[in-house]
Formats: structure tokens, C-alpha cells, sequence
């Protein structure tokens, strides 16, 4: 294809991101769904050429941002607290349901070798961290649940990598060993801690010495990649070593970025991922055309594969409902038998937890980096297309009314000490507290009345409203719809006078990042 075709159709997906994006919204559906409807659609317009992915490239473009942004913005405590369960999901769950499904295909087609089956096995046993987050995002689940899903799909990947680098193997030499892929499982991982670890810790001491902003947001920007690509270089798990990285910085983000820092960074960082996210989703459903082709087209696809891909499907879903729903009876036995270290989840919890297994990107770069004749590479594609659109149009669209069939709690162990409005009361002492040991001079003379009258005042109110939140919540709430309608008279008189040329676009540009600012502080407030 020419380049600059190339451009052109780089740039109308990202129109039709925004189209379909657009539309999902305007008819409630998960933005995921649309996107991968809308490229299944492109895919077959007629004039437009085949798009073929390159499974290591899509792998190594998407998947390290997007797994250093969900290492970044998950809650370490809750990581650490919930590690076992996390542990059991993304290597437990994954073994358990690749075995599953490598005996029901066997059963299935008796004539494909065994490490053909498990190499269909791994490619769709771990649930995908893209594919997990844009669900993640439209729904609201308890807090452990949600550190469960959010970790199970930062680590599950390492273990279905591993996996399938083992069942090829085995395809090609005819030689397979469980033991080995465990002990290679281990080593891989340790390894890519250790990169992990090293990386993020060099970024921390070159941050602390780096004082330009955008020098510190474009190295950071960098580093997953490079946290991945070392780690795969050398020969251990780039997934782990990415998601490492992603933990240090998540640790330290709050002591050594300056405020504008994060702030232009975050907002940076969220268009980013937005576009990769949902570029993801275009990805898979352009490639749908050459999996169908392969297959030999729609009708023969139905015809010979519908009702195998259909079993397997199930096998996938059940695998998952028997891997956390036997964990859970495992918890409630050791609790029987006075081991009460861990809480089960009951049997709402675990339907939630095991409805949510959607499957995206790495399936399909796994399916698609299989070697020209592998056994069944033809079925094993199509089948992975199919667990991929059938996990994000039917567990990703119900997903939302499951949990609210499940009627969900937040157990009172996972809630946190202090609510926000009775941590704002203890910065807000914390303050009063810097304000008056420097509001006296040397001899005890008052140098700054109205700098601690203020601080006095907003110590008492703060500490007030988290006593008494439910009577405030009206006033506040109008309070602020003041200050927002007072912001935009301001940006009006604001842009009149530079439209007047009373005043020159510098001064506009300053006054009007401090209106920004005060109006996203309004808002942060009042919601």
C-alpha cells in the first residue's frame, strides 16, 4: 500500500473512532461493541484493501502503554492485600482453562495433535487488559472485585504467553512438558520483576534531577516501551517487567512530579490511551476479513466450524465460573476449618468475577503470530476471532446487569478508614497547623493575620462538613454553581477585552489558565 493511503487510512479510523465512539454514547452501548461492529463493517467496504496486522508489531504498540496505564492508576494496597486471589486468576485461572479447553477440542477433532489444542488453549485463556478496562469503565463494581479484575488482566497475559510459546514448540518438535512451562513460567516472570524493578527505579533518580516538564512527560510517555522491549531483549517476561515499572512509578508519581507536571501529563496521557484503546478494537474488527477468508468465507465458516467454535465458547465461559467458584468454596472450607485469613466472595460475587472474562488484542496477535502450517492454524484463528466477539458483545454488553442482579456491597474490610470529607479535614488541620508556626516572626509578632484567619476558618468549616456532610451537600452544590456561572462571566469579559484589543494574547493566555483552574477546581469540588 502506498504511504500516503496509508495515512489517509489512519486518520479515517481515527474519524470513525470518534463517529462510532459517538455513537455508542448516543445509544448506550459499550464504546468497545460499537468500535468492533464499526471496523468488521469497514472491513468489508467495497474499494477498501484487506488490512493485514502484523501480530508483533500490534503487540508491541499497544500492549505496553496500556499495561503501564492500568499499573499506574491501580490502588497499591488493595494489590498487595488481594495478591493470592490475583495470583490464583492470572496463573491458576489460565492454566486450569487452557487444560480444559485443550481436552474439549481434542474431543472435538481427535485428529488435531494435543499441542495444537493447547496452543488454542492459551491463546484464549487469559482475559485481556484492554478489553477488561473499556468494560471496567462503564461499570461500577465493589472494591475487591474490581482490584481482582484489574490485576488478573495486568499479569494473566505473562502466563498465557508463556503458554503458548511452549504448545507451539511442542507443534513443531512434538515435545511438551508441563513442568518446564511452569519452571520457565517462574523464571520469565522473576526476570521481568527484576527489569521492572531496575527501570522504574533509574526513571525515579533521572526524574528527581530533570526539572522540564515536557522532557519529564516524554520520557515517561517512553517508558513502557522500553520496560517491555528490555525485557523481552534479554530474553524474560516484558509483560511483567512493564507492569513493574508501572507499580514504582504509581508509588512515586506523588513525590517527584511537580502539580502542572501531572496535570499536563495526565492530560496527555488520557488521549493517548483513549486512541490506542479504541484503535485496538477498529484492529480486530478490520482483521475479520482475512480470518473469514481463511476460513474460506461466511458460509463455509458456519458450516463446518459454528457448532465446534460454539462448544468451545461454552467450555471457555464454564472453565472460568469452575475455576472462582471452586476458589471460593476452597475460602469458605478454610473458613469452616478456622483458617479465616481470606473472605470468600460469595456466590454473587464469583458470577460477577467470572461473567467478566472479555478477551481482545493479545488473543488476536497470539492467533494471528501462529507459523504457516501449524495443525488447524485455519480453525484456531476463527475460533479466536469468535471468542473474542463473543465475550465483547455479549459478556461485555451484559455485564452491567449482571452486577446489578447480583445486588453487590462493598464489605466493610475493603472500605477505607477515612471517608474523603474526613481526610480533607485532616490536610486541612495539617495546614492550619504550617500556617501558624510561620505566621509570627521571630519576636511573636503577627506577620500574616489574613493568611491565617483564612486558614482558620477553612480548618473549622471543613471539619464542620465532614461532621455534618448530608446538611452541606445542597448548599455546597449551589455554592459552587455560583462560582462556575461567576468563571464564565469572567471568560466572556476576558475574551471581549482581547477581542477589543484592550489587552494582548499573553495576558489573555495567563488569566485565563487561572480561570481554567479555577473552574476545574469548582467542578472537582461540587461533584
Amino acid at each position: 500500500m502506498d504511504p500516503t493511503h496509508l495515512f489517509e487510512l489512519v486518520i479515517g479510523m481515527f474519524v470513525a473512532i470518534i463517529a462510532l465512539h459517538y455513537a455508542a454514547h448516543k445509544l448506550g452501548l459499550p464504546p468497545s461493541v460499537a468500535l468492533l461492529a464499526g471496523g468488521a463493517m469497514l472491513a468489508f467496504l467495497p474499494g477498501l484493501p484487506a488490512i493485514a496486522v502484523d501480530p508483533g508489531l500490534v503487540l508491541v504498540i499497544f500492549l505496553p502503554p496500556l499495561l503501564m496505564d492500568g499499573a499506574w492508576s491501580i490502588a497499591l494496597r488493595p494489590l498487595r492485600r488481594h495478591m493470592i486471589g490475583i495470583a490464583s486468576l492470572a496463573i491458576g485461572a489460565v492454566f486450569f482453562t487452557c487444560a480444559v479447553l485443550a481436552a474439549v477440542t481434542h474431543l472435538l477433532f481427535p485428529s488435531l495433535p494435543w499441542a495444537a489444542c493447547a496452543a488454542l488453549g492459551a491463546i484464549v485463556s487469559p482475559p485481556d487488559a484492554i478489553s477488561a478496562r473499556a468494560v471496567l469503565e462503564r461499570v461500577k463494581l465493589p472494591r475487591r472485585l474490581q482490584i481482582l479484575l484489574e490485576g488478573e488482566s495486568l499479569l494473566n497475559d505473562a502466563s498465557g504467553l508463556v503458554l503458548f510459546r511452549f504448545a507451539v514448540a511442542a507443534g513443531v518438535t512434538g515435545a511438551f512438558s508441563t513442568v518446564d512451562a511452569a519452571g520457565s513460567f517462574l523464571l520469565l516472570a522473576a526476570g521481568g520483576a527484576l527489569v521492572g524493578i531496575v527501570v522504574g527505579t533509574v526513571w525515579v533518580l533521572f526524574i528527581r534531577r530533570l526539572r522540564d516538564e515536557y522532557l519529564i512527560i516524554a520520557a515517561t510517555t517512553l517508558l513502557s516501551w522500553t520496560s517491555y522491549l528490555l525485557g523481552e531483549q534479554i530474553h524474560v517476561s516484558g509483560v511483567i517487567a512493564t507492569v513493574t515499572t508501572g507499580l514504582i512509578l504509581s508509588w512515586h508519581q506523588h513525590t517527584v512530579l511537580s502539580a502542572s507536571t501531572r496535570m499536563r501529563g495526565t492530560s496527555f496521557w488520557t488521549v493517548i490511551i483513549f486512541l490506542m484503546e479504541a484503535a485496538v478494537f477498529i484492529l480486530i474488527g478490520l482483521s475479520l476479513r482475512g480470518v473469514v477468508e481463511r476460513g474460506g468465507g461466511f458460509g463455509v465458516v458456519i458450516a463446518t466450524m459454528g457448532l465446534p467454535i460454539l462448544v468451545i465458547l461454552i467450555a471457555l465461559t464454564l472453565a472460568r465460573f469452575a475455576w472462582i467458584l471452586g476458589s471460593d468454596i476452597v475460602i469458605k472450607l478454610c473458613n469452616v476449618l478456622g483458617l479465616d485469613r481470606y473472605t470468600p466472595l460469595g456466590a454473587s460475587g464469583a458470577t460477577v468475577l467470572s461473567w467478566a472474562g472479555v478477551r481482545g488484542v493479545v488473543t488476536l496477535a497470539l492467533a494471528l503470530s501462529l507459523p504457516e502450517g501449524f495443525p488447524g492454524r485455519d480453525f484456531i484463528l476463527v475460533t479466536s476471532f469468535a471468542v473474542i466477539l463473543g465475550t465483547v458483545l455479549v459478556q461485555g454488553t451484559t455485564l452491567g446487569r449482571v452486577i446489578d442482579w447480583a445486588r453487590l456491597t462493598e464489605p466493610e474490610s475493603e472500605k477505607a478508614r477515612l471517608t474523603m470529607s474526613q481526610a480533607e479535614a485532616a490536610m486541612a488541620k495539617a495546614q492550619l497547623a504550617t500556617v501558624q508556626s510561620r505566621a509570627y516572626d521571630s519576636q511573636g509578632n503577627l506577620i500574616h493575620p489574613q493568611l491565617l484567619e483564612r486558614y482558620q476558618r477553612r480548618a473549622v468549616m471543613i471539619v464542620d462538613y465532614a461532621d455534618r456532610t448530608d446538611h452541606y451537600v445542597p448548599v455546597l452544590q449551589a455554592h459552587f454553581d455560583v462560582v462556575l456561572a461567576a468563571v464564565a462571566t469572567g471568560r466572556r469579559e476576558l475574551i471581549r477585552l482581547h477581542r477589543a484589543g484592550d489587552i494582548d494574547d499573553e495576558t489573555l493566555d495567563e488569566l485565563e489558565r487561572d480561570l481554567d483552574l479555577e473552574e476545574l477546581s469548582a467542578i472537582s469540588a461540587k461533584s
